[in-house]
């Protein structure tokens, strides 16, 4: 379901399943379950990088001017993050999709004019450098399908002047770039796909190939002259589920010089709740197949914690029923499944995984990778000086 500011979409605990960012009411901070300290039991932490490849601020309105609520500030000073893949685009309807986009990216330039000591648009590296240096939460303006450009590729430009610098291709269902995974036929690229492909790589934009159908991922990244990124997803073969990649899909990304950042949904089990331990599995599984230059972390979720209220459930489980009549629900997604890795529902979740992973012996310039070096040498070795 798409809307347009200042109504958000309802989605915070569906994580980023269409565009996490753009939510429709407001949801409480709780406190996280888990005991750990967070990020001061890593020693690296304050000085890290720190880069969630898809997630973002708690969108949600407080108020009739459509303000992001100082409690989602307060989470992102909490979090540590220094930039995030924020998804600015509408999912799955070419009809809609083109006015939604411009909307929401009106709707966020405002909240930055509005906080700009909290928050930046990255356009560059060198932005990803100063939201480190001031403190502030760097905006990577992303796409979550490629609805938004219709059958007009010139229209990859005017969505990079507007700061768009990732772009996906396909979300769950086929479109006219290509299958979904979702799509049984599977059928790949399209030739449309393919020079959309080409003119990306012209514009030094980044593709995230996230929800692509297993061919169209394998020829996406044969056509692509750059590397290219999944920027959240999980490891198939831990958690059988069109939304994680394979082993091979992994490799040859990495291969290419990608990187693919490993979410915090509930597709990294196959039954039974997921926890941070079941993230942990997911991030070594593919190192062991990339390697440590090319893995992250795409959370698929807002910043701040979710507090399950009735509310909430209700609106949770609406949402999912939504997107199961739109056929963009994948598999695992239940009504009721609305507690992701409950021990990591907090603004402070990259902090907590870098000292799980430090407790497990990872080194601090291992830890750095995954928590965000590996995406912000993806994003500057794509986009160049182009700003």
């Amino acid at each position: 379901m798409q809307v347009s500011p200042p109504r958000r979409r309802f989605l915070t605990a569906l994580g980023a399943l269409a565009a996490a960012p753009l939510l429709a009411s407001r949801v409480v901070r709780a406190a996280a379950t888990t005991t750990l300290a967070g990020s001061a039991n890593w020693k690296g932490f304050h000085d890290a990088i720190v880069i969630d490849a898809l997630g973002g601020p708690d969108g949600s309105v407080d108020g009739p001017a459509g303000v992001l609520p100082q409690a989602a500030l307060d989470d992102i000073r909490a979090s540590g993050i220094t930039a995030v893949n924020l998804t600015v685009s509408g999912v799955g309807s070419y009809a809609r999709n083109y006015d939604e986009t411009i909307a929401n990216i009106a709707w966020w330039n405002d909240q930055v004019a509005r906080f700009p000591q909290q928050l930046l648009v990255v356009r560059g590296g060198a932005d990803i450098d100063e939201a480190k240096r001031s403190a502030r939460l760097g905006l990577i303006y992303g796409f979550q399908d490629a609805t938004p450009l219709g059958e007009d590729l010139d229209r990859v430009e005017l969505f990079h002047r507007l700061g768009v610098r990732v772009f996906q291709l396909t979300y769950n269902r086929r479109n006219l770039v290509g299958d979904g995974c979702l799509e049984p036929g599977n059928a790949g690229l399209s030739t449309f796909g393919r020079s959309l492909i080409e003119r990306l790589n012209a514009r030094h934009a980044l593709i995230d190939l996230s929800h692509a159908g297993e061919r169209t991922t394998l020829e996406a990244i044969d056509a692509s002259k750059v590397p290219i990124a999944i920027s959240h997803t999980g490891c198939a073969a831990l958690a059988a589920n069109p939304r994680n990649k394979t082993d091979n899909e992994l490799k040859r990304l990495a291969d290419k010089g990608g990187v693919a950042g490993i979410y915090l949904m509930p597709f990294l089990r196959s039954r039974g709740q997921p926890m941070a331990e079941d993230l942990i599995r997911h991030l070594e599984h593919a190192v062991d197949v990339c390697g440590e230059d090319h893995v992250g972390i795409g959370s698929d979720g807002v910043i701040s914690a979710t507090d399950a209220t009735p509310e909430f459930k209700r609106k949770f489980a609406a949402e999912i029923t939504k997107r199961r009549s739109l056929g963009i629900s994948a598999p695992g997604e239940q009504p009721d499944a609305y507690t992701f890795l409950p021990d990591l529902n907090a603004p402070d979740r990259f902090g907590r995984v870098a000292t799980l992973l430090a407790r497990r012996g990872y080194s601090d310039a291992r830890i750095e990778k995954l928590i965000g070096g590996n995406f912000n040498r993806l994003f500057r070795e794509t986009w160049g000086a182009t700003t």
